[in-house]
């Protein structure tokens, strides 16, 4: 991806990390050299002498600065990272959709691991890990006090080798093991089927370098074998994101050539951008457009996006640019309210730095981060309601987050009662059999969004939502 790599991030990234060599990047990145502290580099050298010389057993070096390095990034927000040579390489496996793993999407929650989503058809989604579920110990490790940096590294390995988690389910209060092979995961992005005559349905799962291709692929599927489709729903649920020229090329191939997808702005002159839809702003490095062969029809076929607190970053530029531009109806929960942009830098051959260089704004201006998209027609998950959407965690519940940087933060007085009687319910849940509480798989008959969905579709009665309320930003207690 040469040497710069914009990236809007996944929810699984975690904090993580940090890096001292900020300064020097800051100051190319600026063209001009920037003040150095430099009373306080004199006591961070002295630290590092004492440790060095005093501490009561010796310490690596490398080690004692590379972990300097991280601390300091971490103090930034939860998405910066300081990439070593092991996790770069990683990094960049996962961005180009292939990688030795377990196969799922992971944030961190109580110090534990929390699993956003399992990759479809991975590992892990075959040996039955869920939304939600904990991971509290890597083979003999203890993950409680490790870095998500850190837990990464031990689920990855070589292909073939095995490893043992340790599941929390909440909602089933029991602990058990789970032994996973790991194999390379080549992350399919992209599914879609036609559900009915006339309406199809299209999933994206991640933002990567192989997904416009694949998306290309699956519209010219599916209007092959339905070539007067009526509807398509675009489900971005769960979908933590990924590359921003991947959004941008998704959210082009239903907008009018050259209007605004996503705007960009940060402190440096790179920060500060505009992405329309042109194949400028996503056509691959060989000057070709991934968009040409898609039939014109989509364009114009009714659309309906499908989002929830899941879907993050690169989803949410695509579904704040199909509804500002009023090209689709957003149905669902409101999204989880990433609205920062990642660069990714070398540092050096081997190593990185992953750093928030902006915020990302909808065509009307307006910025999501730690608010989210909120649907134009709220829906719950299932018929019988929507009663744990205000458990989940969404950037706001991030610890170090970003402010929007658009007005003042404000502090919704019902989200603990509302959380305490979710708590409650959940309680009450637990009694029942694991079959009975398992969610119906997207896209399936079962999906009461997606039915919903096809409802708008055909001008038929939507079952809306009658307690999901928007979720306003919110300032952390200090």
């Amino acid at each position: 991806m040469g040497q710069k790599l914009k990236i809007v991030g996944w929810v699984s990234a975690g904090a993580l990390a940090g890096v001292l060599a900020t300064v020097s990047l800051q100051t190319v990145a600026r063209g001009a050299l920037a003040p150095l502290p430099l009373e306080e580099l004199q006591q961070f050298a002295a630290v590092f002498g004492m440790i060095k010389s005093d501490y009561v057993e010796p310490v690596d070096e490398k080690k004692l600065i590379t972990d300097a390095i991280s601390g300091m990034v971490a103090s930034l927000d939860p998405h910066s990272q300081y990439f070593d040579k092991k996790s770069f390489k990683e990094f960049r496996e996962g961005t180009s959709g292939r990688f030795v793993g377990v196969g799922i999407e992971i944030t961190q929650e109580d110090g534990l691991v929390k699993v956003v989503s399992p990759i479809e058809g991975s590992p892990a989604f075959r040996a039955g890990l869920k939304p939600n579920d904990l991971i509290t110990k890597i083979d003999d490790t203890a993950v409680k006090g490790l870095s998500m940096n850190d837990a990464v590294k031990r689920m990855r390995g070589e292909p073939n080798t095995k490893v043992t988690l340790m599941i929390f389910r909440k909602d089933e209060n029991r602990s058990f093991a789970v032994v996973i092979t790991r194999e390379e995961i080549k992350t399919q992005t992209v599914r879609a089927k036609v559900i009915e005559p006339g309406y199809a349905w299209i999933r994206l799962s991640q933002f990567q370098e192989r997904t416009v291709d694949d998306f290309v692929l699956k519209i010219e599927e599916i209007y092959k074998q339905e070539p007067q489709l009526k509807g398509l729903v675009l489900d971005l649920r769960n979908d933590p994101g990924g590359l921003l020229e991947a959004s941008v090329a998704v959210s082009a191939a239903f907008l009018p050539e050259n209007v605004t997808v996503v705007t960009t702005n940060g402190q440096i002159a790179d920060s500060k951008q505009t992405f329309r839809a042109s194949p400028e702003a996503y056509q691959h490095r060989s000057g070709a457009d991934p968009l040409k062969k898609l039939p014109a029809a989509l364009k114009t076929v009714p659309l309906i996006v499908l989002v929830n607190e899941g879907s993050a970053s690169a989803s949410e530029i695509v579904a704040g640019a199909l509804q500002d531009h009023k090209r689709a109806t957003i149905m669902g929960n409101q999204t989880f309210g990433k609205g920062s942009v990642q660069t990714v830098r070398n540092l050096g051959p081997d190593t990185g730095l992953k750093l928030t260089t902006a915020r990302y704004y909808t065509p009307s201006g307006k910025s999501i981060q730690a608010k989210g998209i909120v649907p134009d027609v709220m829906v719950d998950e299932t018929a019988e309601g929507n009663g744990y959407a205000v458990l989940r965690m969404r950037e706001a519940d991030l610890e170090k987050h970003l402010a929007s940087g658009q007005g003042a933060e404000v502090k919704d007085p019902e989200r603990e009662k509302a959380r305490d009687e979710a708590v409650k319910r959940l309680e009450e849940e637990s009694h029942k059999s694991p079959a009975e509480r398992r969610p119906p798989e997207f896209g399936s008959d079962k999906d009461f969004q997606l039915l919903q969905a096809l409802n708008q579709l055909k001008g038929q009665t939507v079952v809306a939502s009658k307690t999901l309320t928007e979720r306003k930003e919110e300032k952390k207690e200090e």
